[in-house]
């Protein structure tokens, strides 16, 4: 064991910790990896379904929805650095789409109860998550606004790739929607991602997908990423489950034939991707690197820094995250969450990253040079972090030892 780096027993205690979960029923698997200065384990406990036909390996592939995001905002960094986006223009140049846009008087309000928007949608706002629309925190028909993204497969659930439509008839129908909130008003989960999908597709000449295959993937060795796990690979796909809110049992969202076995016609920037742990460690490892992964340059440092900088006003904060009182020590970035104040030993401040509500989560800590990647199949049952992530975060920051 390298000095500096893990310890033999808190390592053990990693993985007793993790074992426990699948002993007691709570996953059928999972596979975690961490890394600190080229020393790097993986770990893969139990099976890839409640019926235990295949057991969790190092390559089994992963759902791993939001963790999307901080992909799709490297996407987007490279562009701006290709002179393709400028970070504080306005998209209309091309989504004309998104000009002149109309906003709701109230978030409860009818869709046709409107105000002009005071100033433009600019690339910031899609990245910061202020672009004036998102997630709605709220249960089906309370908000006429949720009924309206229903009736035109814009929905608010879970990721579905067979359901939205391709990319221009998606930023169509959603460019007849009013916002919710005025542009840099307040920060809204999700949405933005999607579009800056649609906005690096028209930037850079080719599909989304396309530009994450040739341009991330393929560089990085990301062999095992993309929107759909192809007919070979199908086999070391996950079987994903969520949980009866009744029962506490574990229900099918997803099998390996399901909705991620062929590509959508939407590739989702918000939350779309399949990954391996080897396959997202690498991204991760570019970012920790200040953009580069060997001899591929992706990113520039400072655009990385940019990226990993709380851009949140305290007006924007205000009104909350996804979870009461996130925002009191957490920030956001592009396409990732910084740690803005030290809350417990396993969230330092500088630590970034973010999670997938599937059962994934991911972080980066630059002071530590450390990465860790957890990989499950069991959805989040809210937006609190399930006690398997606080515990993996806990033991992985007791196992460094220096």
């Amino acid at each position: 064991m390298s000095a500096g780096r893990f310890g033999d027993a808190p390592l053990e205690r990693v993985h007793d910790a993790m074992v426990g979960y699948v002993d007691r029923g709570e996953l059928p698997g999972l596979v975690t990896l961490v890394s600190r200065r080229g020393e790097v384990h993986v770990d893969a406990i139990g099976t890839d379904s409640v019926a235990g036909t295949n057991a969790m390996t190092r390559d089994t592939i992963f759902r791993i929805s939001s963790m999307t995001k901080p992909v799709t905002a490297v996407a987007t960094m490279m562009l701006v650095e290709e002179c393709k986006l400028r970070i504080d223009e306005p998209v209309d140049r091309l989504l004309p789409e998104l000009a002149d846009r109309r906003v709701l008087k109230r978030m409860d309000g009818p869709i046709d109860e409107t105000t002009p928007a005071e100033r433009a949608i600019t690339v910031r706002d899609l990245l910061t998550f202020t672009f004036g629309f998102g997630l709605v925190l709220a249960p089906p028909g309370t908000h006429p606004i949720w009924d309206a993204l229903s009736d035109v497969m814009l929905g608010q659930g879970p990721p579905n790739p067979l359901g939205p439509p391709e990319p221009d008839e998606w930023i169509r129908r959603f460019g007849e929607l009013p916002l919710m909130y005025q542009p840099g008003e307040r920060w809204a989960y999700n949405t933005g991602s999607d579009v800056l999908g649609v906005l690096i597709a028209r930037a850079s000449g080719r599909s989304f997908d396309t530009f994450l295959r040739e341009r991330i993937f393929e560089p990085l060795g990301m062999t095992d990423t993309g929107f759909s796990a192809p007919d070979a690979n199908i086999n070391r796909l996950t079987t994903s489950y969520m949980t009866n809110f009744d029962t506490g049992a574990l229900e099918l969202f997803d099998g390996p034939s399901g909705q991620w076995s062929r590509p959508p016609a939407f590739p989702s920037g918000a939350g779309g991707l399949v990954s391996t742990v080897d396959d997202f460690e690498a991204f991760a490892r570019m970012l920790l690197n200040g953009g580069s992964l060997g001899e591929e340059r992706i990113l520039s440092r400072p655009s990385v820094a940019t990226m990993t900088t709380d851009h949140l006003t305290p007006a924007q904060k205000a009104y909350g995250g996804l979870a009461p009182g996130y925002f009191d020590d957490h920030g956001w970035g592009f396409g990732v969450s910084p740690v803005t104040r030290t809350i417990s030993p396993s969230e330092p401040v500088g630590r970034y990253g973010w999670d997938g509500g599937l059962g994934t989560s991911w972080f980066n800590d630059p002071n530590e040079d450390l990465t860790a990647i957890l990989m499950t199949q069991r959805a989040w049952t809210s937006p609190q972090p399930p006690n398997v992530c606080l515990d993996f975060w806990s033991a992985v920051y007791q196992a460094l030892d220096d």
